[in-house]
């Protein structure tokens, strides 16, 4: 697989890193993607892809998983194939949220497979995080800075993936995704999360309504904001997410250990404006 370039500093001491490559001939040849460590033996295929290993071009070479950038809608097509292989699975099982940076969940099962896979039009409307405990669909969260946030219960069988960026980290969104996976039987203290590549704090620089968003939320806005120029701040996002997931509960956390933009293979919005998006794909396996 691809080095990861732009090492991510552990979101605190109790945050492990590393996702690993998965096994050789995984998938389509040539896609190289990001398994979490902390999912093994719990009953999941999951990965985190990259930038390579698809047949996009120009600003989103080359396995834009998105069908909303302006890239031809064919090789989106073809870009989401490979990925959905890298998990056992066909396009058409891949459930899409509309991702609205809100705090939205939407419980999906079998019936929802398919749904804003070939086109956005028919995503999951108004979510940025997807629940199930039916084996079979993907659920499918799509970045280029955002975290994007795989969360398990193995003993209940239940599986959450959110896309977490600023807005929807301080609007509850993980803390209302851990509560839809309770209502089917998931509890904090047995679910594990895994928390994919994100802009690196030393990247995002923020606003000061950024930083009192941060304080209302978790009660402070340090060690998440860290003075800038001006009345601007370097913001965290991977470690206060990391915070949400911890103050819910949540003990067990596995960052990845790179960040997005160049030189690294995660796109980057901040970094490169126009540019194809990365995926977190995960099912149950049946």
């Amino acid at each position: 697989m691809a080095n990861l370039i732009g090492r991510m500093p552990s979101p605190s001491p109790s945050v492990s890193t590393g996702p690993t490559a998965p096994p050789a001939g995984a998938g389509h040849r040539g896609t190289p993607a990001l398994r979490f460590e902390v999912l093994d033996g719990g009953g999941v295929e999951a990965v985190v892809t990259t930038r390579h290993g698809g047949v996009s071009s120009g600003p989103y070479e080359s396995l834009n998983l998105a069908l909303h950038v302006g890239d031809q809608v064919e090789a989106v097509l073809e870009n989401r194939r490979r990925a959905a292989a890298l998990v056992s699975a066909e396009v058409d099982q891949l459930v899409v949220a509309e991702q609205v940076h809100g705090a939205a969940v939407a419980l999906v099962g079998a019936a929802d497979a398919g749904r804003g896979a070939k086109a956005a039009t028919d995503a999951v409307a108004g979510a940025d995080a997807l629940v199930t405990a039916d084996p079979g669909p993907v659920l499918a969260v799509l970045v280029a800075d955002c975290a994007p946030v795989i969360l398990l219960d193995p003993a209940a069988r239940v599986l959450g993936c959110v896309h977490a960026g600023w807005r929807g980290t301080v609007g509850g969104v993980l803390e209302a995704t851990l509560g839809a996976m309770r209502s089917l039987g998931a509890r904090p203290e047995r679910t594990v999360a895994g928390i994919g590549p994100t802009v690196a704090a030393d990247r995002y620089e923020v606003g000061p309504e950024v930083v009192a968003a941060v304080q209302a939320h978790l009660g402070s806005a340090e060690p998440w904001c860290r003075p800038g120029r001006a009345d601007r701040a370097w913001f965290d996002l991977a470690g206060a997410v990391a915070a949400c997931l911890r103050r819910a509960g949540v003990s067990t956390i596995e960052a990845a250990p790179a960040s997005t933009g160049p030189p690294g293979p995660f796109y980057s919005v901040r970094a490169e404006g126009t540019c194809g998006r990365f995926g977190l794909l995960a099912r149950l396996r049946p």
